[in-house]
Parts: structure tokens; C-alpha cells; sequence
């Protein structure tokens, strides 16, 4: 059983996932980090065709992506990429992960080491909501995005977009796209000051590459 021939998805694609399926060229050789429940990797071999393989720290997060025929093992970002050789893949790609990860700059740097190009997504806690919930409260907030409270939150490392920005600088990587969607999952259309997609930007998707 592989992803075209497995149990068909029902909910609706997310923005984030179509966006990073966008950006990934048919055909290549993906490793999805911290893949969860697969969604995006069985979307990503259905529409773009790609050869795919992912980690998952859960274990229920293996049995739903192998529930799905995904090629997925369990392991742990944090200590488990170290073991790949260099330019392994095309892509790899942390989605919604790097803020759970305990070492975010070693995560990244692997990812720009074993892939020839590395896409990544986080929620922005610099979004104007969330500094209006902690200016008007003063409790650390629960969104949508962010549906956790502090005290069970697997979210070890906040960071925003602005943050972001500056670890890619740290490291090397190139940016060769960049986009802020809103609550909407539609892009900000204004690419430059940071700050207007720090105010107004939910989610960053970036797709990098090493310089």
C-alpha cells in the first residue's frame, strides 16, 4: 500500500502544507522531520510525486503515517540527524517542528547539510495578537496556533519571524523564499519591513538553501 492507494484524506489541505508542497520540485527525494500524522508527506506524494521518507518522535504519529503507507520511523530530531551522510535529499523539511525541538541551530544546520535545500515552517510569536493577549493579560497565550497552555506545551523555543530571519544569517543559509501567511492562511503581501510580517504574519514558511 503507498500514499496514492491508502485510506484518502477528508479534511481539507492546510494553507502551510499547500504552500510547502508548492515549493518542493516533483519527483525529488524528501525527508519530512517530525512528520506527525504524515498529512503532509501523503501530500506530498500524491500531487508532486516525490520519494518520500519521515521521523516522527510519537509513536502514535508512526502508526497514523504507516496507517497511511508512509515509509516513516520513529526517531528524534534533536539526536537522530546527525546520523544521515551529507546531500542525502532534495528537500527536508521541519514543519510546525523546529519550536519543539531543544536544539534549534543544530536541527537547522543538519537540515542544510543532509538536504540540498531545507523548508521550514514555525508559528510567529511576534503576530500582533498574541503581543496584545500578553500586554492586555499578562498570561502567556493560547491560540489556534498556539493551543497550549505554558505548563504542558511541547513549544520549548518561541521564536518569531524577526528571530528567525537572524538564526538563517548565523548559519549561512540562503533564503529563496520567504512568505508570511495571516490568520486567513493567505501571504502578507508586503515582502519588506520584517516587522510588518512579524506584526501580521501567523505562520513563516522559508525555503532555504546553504550559501
Amino acid at each position: 500500500m503507498d500514499a496514492t492507494t491508502a485510506f484518502p484524506d477528508q479534511l481539507p489541505v492546510r494553507s502551510d502544507h499547500r504552500l510547502v508542497a508548492d515549493m518542493v520540485e516533483p519527483g525529488a527525494r524528501v525527508l519530512d522531520v517530525g512528520c506527525g500524522d504524515g498529512a503532509l508527506l501523503a501530500l506530498l506524494m500524491r500531487e508532486r510525486g516525490v520519494d518520500g521518507r519521515g521521523i516522527e518522535i510519537s509513536r502514535e504519529g508512526v502508526s497514523q503515517s504507516v496507517a497511511r503507507g508512509l515509509s516513516v520511523i520513529q526517531g528524534d530530531a534533536d539526536t537522530d540527524l546527525a546520523d544521515y551522510p551529507d546531500d542525502s535529499f532534495d528537500y527536508v523539511i521541519l514543519s510546525q517542528t523546529i519550536q519543539a525541538t531543544r536544539q534549534p541551530r543544530q536541527v537547522l544546520e543538519h537540515m542544510l547539510r543532509i538536504g540540498r535545500r531545507a523548508i521550514v515552517s514555525f508559528p510567529n510569536f511576534g503576530h500582533w495578537r498574541i503581543r496584545l493577549e500578553l500586554g492586555l493579560k499578562g498570561r502567556m497565550p493560547v491560540t489556534e496556533k498556539l493551543p497550549y497552555s505554558w505548563y504542558d506545551t511541547p513549544n520549548i523555543h518561541f521564536c518569531t519571524i524577526r528571530d528567525f530571519v537572524a538564526l538563517c544569517d548565523e548559519v549561512g543559509a540562503q533564503m529563496e523564499r520567504a512568505v508570511a501567511l495571516n490568520a486567513s492562511g493567505e501571504p502578507v503581501r508586503v515582502s519588506v519591513p520584517w516587522w510588518v510580517w512579524n506584526l501580521f504574519g501567523e505562520n513563516g514558511v522559508f525555503l532555504l538553501r546553504r550559501r
